[in-house]
C-alpha cells in the first residue's frame, strides 16, 4: 500500500490553523465553533447594505462604518 506518509495529528491541526488564519474566520474564546465575517453583525450588516443599494456607497459611510465597529468588536481585522 504506497501513497501519502501519514501525518499525525498536531501537524494536522496546525496545517488547519494556518489555512484558516486569513480565511474571515474567528474562533471566540466561550464559543469552539468558528464564525465566519459574513454571520456576524447581521443588524448593521442589513442597514449597510439597504443604505448603499438605495443611496449608495458615497452616503452610506455612517452605516458602514458602524458594520466595521461591530466587525471588530467581534475579533475581525477589518
Amino acid at each position: 500500500m504506497g501513497g501519502l506518509p501519514i501525518q499525525n495529528s498536531s501537524s494536522v491541526v496546525s496545517l488547519q490553523s494556518q489555512k484558516d488564519q486569513g480565511s474571515g474566520i474567528v474562533t471566540p474564546a466561550s464559543d469552539s465553533k468558528p464564525k465566519k465575517i459574513c454571520c456576524a453583525c447581521p443588524d448593521t450588516k442589513k442597514l449597510r447594505d439597504e443604505c448603499i443599494v438605495e443611496h449608495g456607497e458615497s452616503a452610506c459611510e455612517k452605516w458602514i462604518e458602524a458594520h466595521k465597529r461591530c466587525l471588530r468588536s467581534e475579533g475581525f481585522n477589518v
